[in-house]
This record gives structure tokens, sequence and C-alpha cells, in this order.
């Protein structure tokens, strides 16, 4: 059986609390931002998480085998690079 938690940062998440995950890192401007660069994983009631490159993919990974999917959908299906197909492993 797939565990529905995954460990973002230093926390153990529900993943049915995963709204949504970025798929670029944020950029604000803000010079005293402390998440620049991060990949934000949205969460219900207007809550974030923030992690690196390497634990959005985690996060992707662990959300796909959950819902039963082999792979994510491609959002842009005109796309032939098999280099963005596997980013997401």
């Amino acid at each position: 059986m797939i565990s529905p938690i995954i460990k973002v940062d230093d926390k153990h998440l529900p993943l049915y609390r995963i709204v949504w995950v970025s798929d670029v890192p944020h950029f604000c401007g803000e010079p005293d931002c402390m998440h620049e660069g991060d990949y934000e994983v949205r969460l219900d009631v207007d809550d974030s998480l923030w992690t690196n490159g390497q634990g959005r993919n985690e996060v992707l990974k662990s959300l796909a085998r959950w819902c039963g999917d082999l792979k994510p959908e491609d959002d842009d299906s005109e796309t032939d690079n098999e280099s963005d197909k596997d980013d997401w492993l």
C-alpha cells in the first residue's frame, strides 16, 4: 500500500492536503524574501510549504503514485523533449 504521507523539508505532510505544486521557482524581488528560488507546495486553508527542486520532484512523484498515475500529464503535448518528460522523475 502506498503511504499518503510525504516528508517535505522537516514536515510530514498528508498528500490529500496538497492543492498544487509550483512549476517554476519563486521570485518576488523583495530584498528580504526568504523563499527566493524555492518551489511552493500550496496546501489547503491558505498555507504553503517551500522546498528545493529535488523536494518538488519528490512531491510530484508521490502525488502521481498516490493517484495511481504512472506519469503526470504533459501540459504541452506538442513538446517532444525527452529531458522534459523525465524532469518529474
